[in-house]
């Protein structure tokens, strides 16, 4: 490559590499990285100013509706999204969670159709784990992951086509500290992409499948361009046709639902869909409209998929995508096992499996599930009520979703000091596990991951900020709230392993449930604690 060196001039590693990382990080890798960041860092950087233009606006009192610039493209019958990929025909179970080794193992040997492997929101993102676990996508891409820990052996099984790989990087708004380019960070999602792309794009398409990726947190039809323009440029580069990307965008924030019609089509040649990411979509409500005491919400458990402003969501998504002939795809079922209570453990299966049938019978297209033993519940009801490999057929005709509906907070239900509580557990939990590097943590038999946790953390806030009362009478003041996170803190400290960090923890979440400060994502409030890049720290060698 002629131009390398001059090209890499002014890019520098600041994370360690070995021998295997360095197949990962090679020269020709890191070229293609520059590329990306020098071509689309002042786009990302001006996409996301505009997110704090349009907050700004929504702090006014000024409420979101569709688009009327874009009305030509949603009114437009005749446009579709690219015809479903090979491997990605029938997703009716997906499987989610990190890169780790075992868990790509575990997640590949599934009774699941897909696998999400997700460099973000179940993905603390130490360097380590981001490029050992592109170094596990690889080798499970070749069939070569297999590995030893202890006595166990962890094998891909040979009985059955593996699941479909897709990959999930990280949001517009992350970064990734320890690769910079010209004296900047590149952007955490360009880093998670361009890595993916450029060490696998080839071999998938050669084992029949190709480069398939999750898009997340977007927030506008725009943002969702930008993909696009990268997903050109990438397959340019390397001689790939157009097209063979795809990307399955994750509408996970109340701003996308109102242009779902224009992220499909500005994605349209690489478009495999829509999903509805749950647990973000609630925080970001949340988020939004913090300071609006129209939309104060009750207790995180009284939020479910069929209150008014998510049921109207959920029917929109799946009309919008079926219009367009691309997948609607479900949300997640966080529930794990139960192991030593089966009574309670049977009432969590009941759960999963009513949610699934609400799913199927609303023409989703598949689903998620976070853990392996509930993927043959997720099958059965999908097997059942699902006999073609898709319900792109569902119309949804029937279907009348309004800007009102999307807005429609009246949810029944109560703020309890309960809800506090547990608010105060997920985040604190959550926030110990991210400071250690772990990005998904086992709390009260569900799987929190950093969605979960900005819901718990968003409430927290919103009800400080409007000075709620619970259903015991007391008022939720700063002062309420910082000491009932003591208690919580200092108890989950006392019961945690040693050298826990539930103190470091509690210091950043002090900040985040008085109503005053907020920072944009918690993971952008944590991040500098797990990077390992200081003034002092040399730059790897290529």
């Amino acid at each position: 490559m002629a131009n390398a060196d001059a090209i890499l001039k002014d890019v520098n590693i600041l994370g360690p590499l070995n021998d295997q990382t360095r197949v990962i990080l090679s020269k020709e890798a890191t070229v293609f990285l520059a590329l990306l960041h020098r071509s689309f860092n002042a786009t990302r950087k001006a996409l996301l100013q505009r997110r704090m233009i349009r907050q700004a606006e929504l702090d006014k009192g000024n409420l979101p509706d569709f688009l009327p610039e874009t009305k030509h493209i949603r009114e437009n019958d005749a446009w579709r999204g690219a015809p479903p990929a090979p491997g990605l025909v029938d997703r009716r179970v997906e499987i989610t969670g990190p890169t780790d080794r075992k868990m790509v193992v575990n997640a590949l040997n599934s009774n699941v159709w897909t696998y999400m492997a997700d460099f973000e929101d179940s993905n603390a993102p130490t360097w380590d784990n981001m490029v050992n676990g592109q170094l596990n996508l690889y080798d499970a891409i070749r069939k070569q992951v297999d590995f030893k820990q202890g006595e166990k052996d962890y094998k891909l099984r040979t009985d059955r086509t593996l699941p479909t790989l897709i990959c999930r990087a990280r949001g517009w708004h992350l970064e990734e500290k320890h690769f910079t380019v010209d004296g900047e960070p590149i952007s955490g999602s360009l880093f998670d992409f361009g890595l993916y792309f450029f060490n696998n794009a080839a071999e998938l398409v050669k084992r029949g499948t190709g480069p398939y990726f999750y898009l997340p947190k977007m927030e506008s039809h725009l943002e969702a361009r930008l993909w696009n323009d990268v997903f050109n440029l990438a397959q340019d580069y390397i001689g790939m046709p157009r097209g063979t990307i795809r990307g399955t965008v994750l509408i996970e924030t109340i701003m996308a639902a109102f242009e779902m019609d224009e992220i499909i089509y500005e994605l349209r040649d690489h478009s495999s869909g829509l999903n509805c990411g749950r647990w973000d979509y609630i925080f970001s409500v949340i988020k939004r409209f913090r300071q609006n005491p129209d939309f104060v919400l009750p207790d995180r458990s009284a939020v479910t998929m069929t209150v008014p402003f998510m049921d109207a969501y959920v029917k929109l998504l799946i009309q919008t995508c079926h219009r367009r002939q691309v997948h609607a795809m479900g949300g997640m079922a966080a529930q794990i096992p139960i192991k030593d209570d089966p009574a309670a453990n049977d009432a969590a299966m009941a759960s999963v499996r009513a949610d699934k049938l609400r799913e199927v019978r609303a023409g989703h297209d598949g689903t998620w599930v976070a853990h392996p033993a509930l993927a043959a519940i997720a099958s059965d009801i999908f097997n059942t009520y699902m006999p073609t490999p898709n319900q792109l057929f569902v119309r949804r005709e029937d279907v009348k979703i309004s800007g009102n509906d999307l807005l429609n907070m009246n949810v029944p239900g109560k703020i309890t000091e309960d809800g506090i509580r547990k608010n105060l557990n997920i985040g604190l939990g959550y926030m110990e596990g991210w400071l250690r590097g772990v990005g998904c943590v086992p709390i009260n038999y569900l799987m929190e991951d950093a969605a979960t946790a900005e819901v718990s953390r968003s409430q927290l806030w919103q009800w400080c900020r409007h000075g709620v009362s619970t259903s015991e009478g007391k008022k939720m003041t700063p002062e309420y709230s910082l000491k009932l996170l003591k208690e919580q803190a200092d108890e989950l400290e006392k019961k945690g392993p040693k050298g826990n960090k539930f103190k470091l923890a509690a210091k950043y979440f002090e900040s985040q449930v008085t109503g005053e400060d907020y920072a944009e994502f918690l993971t952008s409030l944590l991040y500098n604690e797990i990077t390992n890049v200081g003034a002092a720290t040399p730059a790897a060698k290529l």
